[in-house]
């Protein structure tokens, strides 16, 4: 066979339920991976020892014919997730040391459905960013080559620990991203709070979807924001993230934004017809300064579903300007809440100080990096005695107005809207929010309506920039619509043609 590290998750399956393949065999090959690709810096811990156990209790159960869904399929974990026994610190140091006695309730299912773990993968500190840039353990290069850069100048970049000049295959999901495209796991999960699956997804020319909130579990997910983070999948194609998605959704009991909802057959929706469905295209999204090539590729998304038999119907979701500054109003408030419990005292990194007040501070100061805390700080502010009215309350009043627009849109028979995915194409490492923070928090300009209303969104590979790097379209479905989104999706997918990932030259 040829490289199995190259199959699909679903060609993977196909394989080993066939008896072509082994799951010992497509670990090793991917921990081989994964081992070469170490200077990407996409896996922060590696568990190949845990990996190959459960390739071969694995290789057991479908000798047996008893295989789960995910049986022998080598995945990566993004840090946010507590793995019960391995390293989870959400690439923070304030949870330096941090091995947890508990699953989260997602990873659990997946291995509930058989998938082997392979490590955990980088992110952004408390999934605060969007480049992959503020993690403790550094950033992540994308698999993708610079424009007008070969492999040997690439190579050299990755010696630096820097990375600069490489392309951030953006952020917090970055290390997932990452990874999916360089072929180094067959799928990963990630979380999104505000676009962090489906911008890191259109940056590598992979599939991302974040599910509508309370379609997984939260529970044992380090928490930024917990109104709007979601778990999601990223993987090569719509219908791996449909079998992923299939594994980590589900009710949980234990917790309670939890929906207890069945779970539909999400594969069985990939290849489905989408003729007579009402597409809409909101005018908001057209915003000033928007690259020409980004308008071009919305344009064609366009001509695609319509010549699938689909609607197109221009719509107004008015309140869209609005979303970016109140997103970052919530989302600081509910993270300054969630983070006011890492102090030294019971878990991860102490400083020590000269009484117990001085110890949080000192602990704090050395514990989080410099984006946690400036989020930390708006968060206080906003949520302060003499501000909450005048920000907090004032943007929980334009979320509710936010998630009304899309909900006025659906009343009136739309079945989902097509928007592009990011602003532009991948960026450099470094190239943007050291000077200005709010230069980087633009690259959520279209994702983050979708937390904000809770709704389900995807992205998905749509063609290449003027420069050869991946773009992506977004489609945003209704509360529960997931099997419209990978619908829709797999005919944008067939008809821009399967995004090429990049050659090995690390």
């Amino acid at each position: 066979m040829t490289d199995p590290t190259r199959l699909t998750l679903a060609e993977a399956r196909d394989a080993l339920r066939a008896r072509k393949l082994s799951a010992g065999e497509l670990t090793r090959a991917h921990l081989g991976a994964v081992e070469k690709a170490r200077a990407l810096n996409a896996y922060i811990v590696e568990t190949p020892e845990k990996a190959l156990a459960m390739a071969e209790a694995s290789d057991a159960r479908l000798a047996r014919g008893e295989a789960g869904p995910l049986e022998g399929l080598p995945i990566g974990v993004k840090d946010l997730y507590a793995t019960e026994g391995v390293h989870t610190q959400a690439c923070s140091h304030i949870l330096d040391g941090f091995k947890p006695r508990y699953e989260s309730t997602v990873t659990s299912q997946l291995w509930r459905d058989g998938a082997v773990m392979l490590g955990k993968l980088n992110m952004d500190e408390f999934a605060m960013g969007s480049a992959n840039e503020t993690s403790y353990y550094g950033p992540v290069a994308s698999p993708w080559l610079p424009p007008n850069r070969d492999a040997d100048w690439a190579r050299a970049a990755l010696a630096d620990p820097g990375k600069k000049g490489l392309l951030t295959p953006g952020g917090s999901s970055g290390g997932s991203a990452s990874a999916v495209a360089a072929h180094l796991c067959l799928a990963a999960t990630a979380s999104d709070t505000g676009g962090s699956i489906r911008q890191p997804a259109a940056f590598t020319g992979t599939v991302g979807i974040k599910p509508t909130y309370g379609r997984c579990s939260r529970w044992g997910m380090v928490a930024f924001a917990s109104s709007l983070d979601q778990a999601g999948p990223i993987a090569r194609t719509t219908r791996d993230c449909a079998i992923m998605l299939g594994s980590m959704a589900g009710h949980d009991p234990r917790d309670a934004t939890s929906v207890d909802a069945p779970v539909p057959d999400y594969e069985a929706a990939v290849g489905r017809s989408i003729k007579g469905l009402r597409i809409g295209i909101p005018r908001e999204y057209r915003i000033d300064g928007m690259p020409a090539e980004i308008e071009a590729l919305w344009s064609r998304g366009v001509e695609w579903l319509r010549a699938a038999g689909a609607e197109i119907v221009d719509i107004s979701l008015p309140h869209t300007r609005h979303a970016l500054p109140a997103y970052y109003i919530v989302a600081p408030a509910e993270a300054s809440s969630n983070l006011a419990r890492y102090d030294g005292v019971r878990y991860g990194l102490r400083v020590p100080g000269r009484d117990i007040a001085d110890m949080y501070e000192q602990t704090r100061r050395a514990g989080f990096g410099a984006e946690v805390r400036r989020r930390v700080m708006i968060g206080t502010y906003v949520l302060s005695a003499g501000y909450y009215d005048a920000y907090y309350v004032r943007a929980q009043k334009i979320r509710t107005l936010i998630k009304q627009d899309f909900e006025k849109v659906y009343a009136d028979g739309v079945d989902a809207i097509l928007t592009p995915a990011t602003p532009s194409a991948a960026f450099g490492i470094g190239e943007k929010g050291s000077a200005d923070p709010v230069e980087m928090y633009l690259n959520d300009v279209f994702t983050v309506t979708v937390n904000m209303a809770g709704l389900p969104g995807i992205a998905v590979p749509a063609g290449l920039s003027g420069d050869g790097l991946p773009l992506g379209l977004q489609i945003i479905g209704r509360p529960f619509g997931e099997e419209t989104l990978f619908s829709v999706a797999e005919v944008i997918e067939q008809s821009a043609g399967r995004s090429p990932l990049p050659a090995r030259w690390w």
